[in-house]
């Protein structure tokens, strides 16, 4: 990490995601600085918290930012709002050269995973976060993919209703769409399928992510490199997200012919079952909320290691 002044970011969303993000940014400690919350309802809870805890706000959207003091010091925009708003905003940001960081399912810019993909864009002027299901569930599918072909992935992500907001509520096709098209070109699988339920049970449950992968893995040991690398990797995503864990041990079971027509004529021998579950950290919703926390604990990443390597004399 840099010593020295911290990177200054800015929230655009003022909804669940967009204030669990600000929450965590305030305690991170770790090379970023909030200096703006920005929203479009003067009676928001985010705004009415970050005027609170002292983080300067604006009611007037993406035009209020590039008009608040200081803004030419903001480097980096995490936009949490919806799909069809990050198109305007990202439009609307361009002249000034911010690097976006993008919590909604527009994928304008490439789809970033942290622990599969990061390196890869962490230049990019607009870094797509995919979704709640798919950071949850991407990194599975691409463990599998690196050890065997992946012929064909489905992931289904169960969440909390009174977790989901009316950004989520609205992103229900752009959610199952983008996570699915990730799946394949982050996750490795040759075709890919998302579902996402909205479960309204009382009391909330946590997030539940169930990944199931067809693959081509006749050799026992591969079989067994296969649950050491989903393993691993979440590991690797806990890290980050500590709420983040195996419901119960990999799956690998043994498959026959029926199956290959969900993918042509490409062999199919085994199906992996990989069952997940994310508990949130509860800094803003309660720890039901894990669809938040892996979202916003992931574009956190990403922020922080843009920070690290910013020199001070770009900041």
């Amino acid at each position: 990490m840099n010593d020295g002044p911290a990177l200054k970011a800015a929230v655009i969303g003022s909804g669940n995601i967009g204030t669990d993000l600000m929450i965590k940014m305030l305690r991170s400690g770790r090379g970023l600085e909030i200096a703006a919350m920005v929203g479009i309802d003067p009676a928001s809870d985010g705004l009415a918290r970050a005027r609170r805890l002292g983080v300067p706000t604006t009611t007037k959207g993406v035009e209020g930012l590039i008009a608040l003091p200081g803004f030419e010091d903001i480097r980096i925009v995490f936009d949490a709002t919806s799909a069809g708003a990050h198109a305007a905003n990202a439009r609307a940001l361009t002249p000034y050269r911010k690097q976006l960081i993008d919590l909604t399912p527009a994928a304008l810019g490439p789809f970033v995973v942290p622990a599969v993909n990061l390196e890869e864009h962490v230049d990019a002027a607009d870094l797509n976060m995919v979704t709640c299901g798919g950071q949850a569930t991407i990194p599975v599918v691409a463990a599998v993919a690196r050890t065997a072909p992946v012929r064909y992935a489905e992931i289904v992500a169960s969440i909390a209703s009174r977790s989901a907001g009316p950004g989520t509520r609205a992103n229900i096709d752009e959610f199952t769409q983008t996570t699915a098209t990730a799946i394949e070109s982050v996750g490795g699988a040759e075709r890919g399928k998302a579902v996402i339920i909205l479960n309204p049970a009382e009391p909330a449950l946590i997030m539940r992510d169930t990944v199931f992968c067809l693959v081509d893995a006749p050799d026992p040991q591969v079989r067994g490199r296969i649950a050491e690398a989903v393993e691993q990797m979440v590991a690797d995503v806990s890290a980050y997200v500590p709420g983040y864990r195996l419901k119960q041990p990999v799956q690998i079971t043994a498959m026959d012919g029926p199956v290959r027509t969900l993918v042509g004529e490409r062999p199919v021998t085994h199906q992996v079952t990989v069952l997940l579950e994310v508990e949130g950290a509860g800094d803003y919703l309660p720890a039901y909320a894990g669809n938040l926390d892996i979202m916003t604990s992931a574009a956190l990443r990403v922020g922080e290691l843009i920070a690290a390597r910013t020199p001070q004399e770009a900041r």
